[in-house]
């Protein structure tokens, strides 16, 4: 696992935004921009990628130690940092309560990429029985498009 691989874990596990770690890192007195914080953060590939050195990870773990649990002087309590930060994050307008991040679970018949639903229990409602009976010879409107393929009419 590289340094970036561990910064970038730090940085989703502790929930943390570029301004944040800029500040946290000041701690030790070790100065870095957004935008050279924000160049470890990309993707191996891209042209702006810079590799995490380890006296910036030492920095910043040495940092986050001081920030997290605070200094001899003037203690913190890790678990109340931790909720300030959770607290900073702006919650989405659909979302009602953003404290917790749980995933939904997984809906079995869904996921299943090898084997077709089961006949039990059908994925989707099917309103087409219950609106045409059998004997009811209604043509579905989807039936009467015709598909030209892109080729005009008139050619």
């Amino acid at each position: 696992m590289t340094n970036n691989d561990i910064f970038k874990k730090l940085r989703v596990a502790l929930m943390l935004r570029d301004d944040q770690i800029v500040e946290i890192l000041e701690l030790v007195d070790f100065r870095i921009t957004k935008s050279e914080l924000g160049a470890f953060f990309r993707d191996d590939k891209h042209e702006n990628y810079v590799e995490c050195g380890d006296q910036v990870l030492r920095n910043f773990l040495n940092a986050l130690v001081i920030h997290l649990r605070g200094t001899k002087e003037n203690p913190k309590n890790p678990n109340d940092v931790l909720a300030k930060h959770k607290a900073q994050i702006p919650a989405k307008e659909g979302s009602k309560d953003r404290s917790e991040f749980k995933a939904t679970p997984r809906d079995e018949e869904k996921s299943r990429g090898d084997e077709a639903p089961s006949k039990s229990r059908p994925a989707t409602k099917n309103t087409s029985k219950k609106q045409y009976p059998k004997g009811n010879s209604k043509v579905q409107v989807v039936e009467k498009v015709k598909y030209n393929f892109g080729k005009n009419k008139k050619s």
